[in-house]
């Protein structure tokens, strides 16, 4: 390690605390202290160097560039100080605002501080878990949103929930046939590309071929995956995180069969979820225009340095116009918590939050909720980010979630095939590529749709109410609420609304 003079002062990074391991993870056990020698990779995200202003026209990458990347200055200061401390510089980026540091664990320490650091074990996997803040020489601070890597615990998880009733097979509908119910129109998304965030698991594209060719769906756009920090497309286990990755695809694939792929795989935890977002957001190689996120977790287990990060980069893709899908999770108001939170990043208000009804063959469309062991549509209020102005049916000071809805009951769900087995899927895990393979389907009209809340909210009367039904802390009311937000699409409406939308310049 390079011996490096002691700075004079140092400064606490703002919103940099992370909640303790006993909170997030109740079952963890300590193993002491991290070793010196441990690899390290830290991710430093940085303030654009001019503030975003939404929703606004779509900018091409060029013109963001020119007008929000980190100055080259900002990252230079904090790259020699990292340097000093003995830290090595993976990869330095202005335009997607972020430095990516490699070295031991002596090295990050040396450079960022970590208020509490220490080796975990819950279950089967051993993790670093961060407690407290982080701090760095003065003057650096306010140009810093996160320093991300030092927390390995898992943040999120899928939202998706398998059928338990044998007669859910007649029940339930092929992913094409719920667009159907509400009308999608025929567009297939041709010249559009879906991002797919996805934090495990994996699929074979062979059998994702098979499925498409099932269903009589003829699938023209072509299917991708995108290694981010070293994971990958990994299938193995139908039971764990293959359903969820094959689910996303399966619903976006068949819904818009004209419409790109790409699957980006990263490892479950803050940085990797970060990075898989800002990879899918600044890849121009696949450039998508539409992603889809079906993991996440309660807004109580993230430090708000993390969320803050996220939610910036979610500004980003919107000032690019790319849309952004989340689902609000699977577990109700208390988000599978012991007091009502909602889930991120769906609470960010930069992202479409998707929630969950039941959608049956015959009779009214209600909430989704099957009971505290069973699932229900989760909704609430957050508790870091203030409303957005385009809220207006939101009576609360804070962001309310979610935004729109779609068939997520597992006994009305969604037929798929999991590792080559036939199965029944729900949970708003399968609302989100819905509703990104909708937006793909109106972006093919020439525009971007960008910020789609900002315009959704604007057109109550093309979507379906939802006023039947309750996630176990909200009901559901006539017009938005938090529990099926705005309600679920009426199709064809929802791409004219879309449609004409924002212009790229």
């Amino acid at each position: 390690m390079t011996n490096a003079a002691e700075p004079t002062r140092w400064e606490k990074l703002p919103f940099s605390d992370a909640p303790p391991v006993a909170r997030t993870h109740a079952r963890a056990v300590s193993l002491g202290a991290v070793e010196p020698t441990q690899d390290m990779r830290v991710l430093v995200v940085f303030r654009p160097q001019t503030p975003f202003s939404l929703p606004c026209q779509a900018l091409s990458r060029a013109a963001y560039r020119q007008k929000h990347s980190t100055s080259d200055a900002v990252i230079s200061r904090l790259r020699t100080h990292a340097e000093t401390c003995g830290l090595t510089v993976e990869r330095a980026d202005p335009a997607a605002h972020l430095l990516i540091l490699r070295g031991t664990c002596q090295h990050a320490v040396a450079a960022f501080r970590p208020a509490g650091l220490g080796l975990y074990r819950a279950g089967d996997r051993e993790f670093i878990g961060r407690e407290g803040g982080l701090s760095v020489p003065e003057g650096m601070a306010g140009d810093i949103v996160a320093v991300m890597g030092f927390d390995h615990r898992p943040v999120a998880r899928p939202h998706y929930r398998r059928a338990a009733s044998p007669n859910a097979a007649s029940t339930s509908y092929t992913p094409p046939q719920v667009a159907a119910r509400y009308g999608f129109t025929s567009e297939p998304g041709t010249g559009q590309t879906i991002g797919l965030i996805e934090l495990g698991g994996g699929y074979d594209a062979t059998q994702m071929a098979d499925y498409f060719h099932q269903l009589g769906v003829d699938r023209t756009g072509r299917l991708a995956s995108v290694s981010v920090g070293g994971a990958g497309n990994a299938p193995g286990d139908p039971n764990g995180a293959d359903g969820e990755v094959q689910l996303d695809i399966e619903v976006a694939g068949s819904v818009a069969p004209g419409a790109d792929l790409a699957v980006y795989f990263a490892s479950n935890q803050g940085s990797g979820f970060y990075e898989a977002v800002s990879t899918a957001i600044h890849d121009q190689t696949n450039a998508p225009d539409v992603i889809s996120i079906s993991w996440g977790g309660p807004e109580s287990g993230w430090s708000a340095q993390d969320m803050n990060a996220m939610d910036q980069a979610f500004q980003s893709a919107a000032t690019l116009g790319i849309s952004v899908c989340a689902a609000s999770g699977d577990s109700g108001a208390d988000d599978g918590t012991s007091s009502k939170v909602v889930d991120f990043p769906a609470s960010s208000p930069h992202v479409l939050g998707c929630g969950g009804t039941s959608l049956p063959k015959s009779g009214p469309e209600v909430v989704w909720n099957d009971g505290a062991h069973g699932g229900a549509s989760g909704g609430g209020y957050s508790g870091h980010f203030a409303k957005p102005s385009w809220q207006t049916a939101n009576r609360n000071s804070m962001r309310g979630v979610p935004d729109v809805a779609g068939n997520a009951d597992p006994e009305t769900g969604y037929q798929v095939v999991i590792d080559g087995q036939s199965s029944v899927i729900g949970g708003t895990s399968a609302v989100a590529p819905l509703w990104a393979a909708l937006i793909a389907k109106a972006n093919q009209q020439g525009t971007k749709a960008g910020l789609p809340g900002a315009v959704l909210y604007r057109r109550a009367v093309d979507f379906n109410d939802i006023t039947k039904g309750n996630n176990n802390g909200y009901s559901a009311t006539t017009g938005w609420d938090p529990v099926t937000g705005l309600g679920s699409p009426k199709g064809a409406a929802i791409v004219r609304l879309l449609g004409g939308n924002h212009a790229e310049t």
